[in-house]
């Protein structure tokens, strides 16, 4: 069933381009492009009968109901053990959970955290309280944490000699107005992460997405992975010509 799906990717108009992989470093990641202005993504997190997704499958079969195809998808956000987002979650233009402010535990509330979110033909990622303090109309949104890159500046919590590595992922907007879904290959440091980000990407700011749960579905490189239970997923997906 994946492998139909990736052919009908492919022949739905899906760049092959899409997913590539880089080096720098000494580290090796899997870099995905998208274009806010033509790509549709989403950030989902439950069906309609509120169950969560879970999986990269399963959300591939519910779009494929809906006449759509997923090209692209990765985990999108911490979560809770019901699978429910951590902070600010938005789906389809609705706020699910309201923005997180506070001090915490973990990776979430390293601050400053931020949003990712898209709408109107547009993608933003920002620290939460810039992203609250501005004028944007989301369509999609999702809260994680730590910020990786703040207005260029490294996150000021991270250890360039630090001994903390995961295979971690994040997102990123580049100077084009590009965005830059990222996965390692390897584990890898928090540091490094937001230096191949900054430096190789030209991401002015970048989000954590997290590390260990770390998933890529990618089917035009035949990637998908299934390694853990999901909460919100980012998700690109094409309609099927009727």
């Amino acid at each position: 069933m994946v492998l139909l799906f990736g052919l009908i990717s492919g022949a739905t108009g899906a760049r092959s381009e899409e997913c590539e992989r880089e080096e720098a470093g000494g580290n090796a990641y899997i870099v995905c492009d998208f274009d806010s202005e033509i790509d549709d993504i989403r950030i989902v997190n439950r069906r309609p009968n509120g169950e969560p997704y879970r999986s990269f499958l399963a959300l591939v079969q519910a779009f494929w109901l809906d006449r759509h195809v997923v090209s692209f998808a990765t985990n999108g956000g911490m979560y809770h053990d019901d699978l429910s987002p951590i902070g600010l979650f938005v789906e389809y233009g609705i706020e699910r959970k309201a923005a997180v402010t506070g001090s915490g535990y973990g990776n979430f509330h390293l601050l400053p955290n931020g949003v990712f979110a898209v709408g109107g033909g547009r993608a933003v990622v920002q620290e939460t309280g810039a992203y609250l303090a501005s004028s944007f109309k989301p369509d999609y949104a999702t809260q994680s944490g730590p910020m990786l890159v703040i207005d260029g500046q490294i996150h000021p919590r991270f250890l360039p000699d630090s001994d903390s590595l995961k295979i971690r992922n994040g997102v990123g907007i580049d100077r084009q107005g590009k965005v830059r879904f990222v996965i390692s290959e390897r584990p890898v440091r928090f540091y490094d992460f937001a230096v191949f980000f900054r430096d190789t990407l030209g991401c002015a700011n970048a989000l954590y997405l997290d590390g260990s749960i770390s998933s890529l579905y990618a089917p035009d490189i035949g990637r998908h992975d299934r390694w853990f239970p999901m909460g919100p997923i980012i998700a690109v997906v094409k309609r099927l010509p009727d």
